[in-house]
């Protein structure tokens, strides 16, 4: 299938008045060759006739789309901005509220001489701890947390993990280097939210926790 595209030049007017109509256009019909005119009412015989005299182009009861103004645009945008601000903030919420229900999930589990930091592990640094971790800041490239315990990080790692305890909570870290039980645990499993890591049945299991998709629009 062929097909081109114009740019047209439209012209909108109502017929209250024939005769006004055809006076109107008589005067003007030389501005109206090279464009298109939207009428909305209803053409009488005579109407036609001075059209088709004239060569003027028209069409009759059409709604033609109209593009937004700057002002309009600019409007749109603003809503959709809000839409956009108010889904975030609304997926913060639902997701501090996941990370609450599994935190309180694991409570029980994270009885073992728990420590709770909210601190950078900064690069050179090494953590050692023979009881569970909750740790609510990143872990810098060069750092190392030797975990006996349970382990959660709330923010991205990027050093290494070495972890034996039940389960771990990461997220989405591809510069990390992650050893779990002396198994490494491949990054491209860990999705972009916070993710859960259980040694079931001798079996390492990777289920995501928090969703983290945007889809405001």
């Amino acid at each position: 299938m062929k097909g081109k595209q114009y740019s047209v030049k439209v012209y909108e007017t109502t017929i209250d008045d024939e005769d006004k109509f055809i006076s109107f256009f008589d005067a003007n019909h030389l501005l109206f060759k090279d464009r298109l005119i939207v009428i909305n009412g209803t053409v009488s015989t005579k109407i036609e006739e001075f059209l088709k005299e004239k060569e003027l182009k028209y069409i009759v009861n059409i709604e033609l789309p109209k593009s937004n103004s700057r002002k309009e645009t600019e409007l749109e945008l603003v809503k959709m901005q809000k839409k956009k601000e108010q889904f975030e903030e609304n997926l913060a919420k639902e997701n501090q509220a996941l990370l609450e229900e599994e935190l309180d999930r694991l409570s029980d589990r994270l009885q073992n001489n728990l420590t709770v930091l909210d601190s950078i592990v900064r690069s050179g640094r090494e953590i050692s701890l023979d009881g569970d971790l909750l740790l609510l800041n990143r872990v810098n490239s060069g750092a190392t947390l030797n975990i006996k315990g349970n382990l959660i990080v709330t923010q991205v790692v990027e050093g290494s993990i070495r972890c034996h305890g039940n389960f771990m909570m990461l997220n989405n870290s591809p510069k990390a280097n992650i050893i779990f039980h002396d198994v490494e645990v491949d990054n491209s499993l860990l999705e972009d939210r916070l993710n859960r890591i259980e040694l079931i049945d001798d079996e390492i299991i990777i289920t995501p926790v928090l969703k983290k998709e945007i889809n405001w629009a």
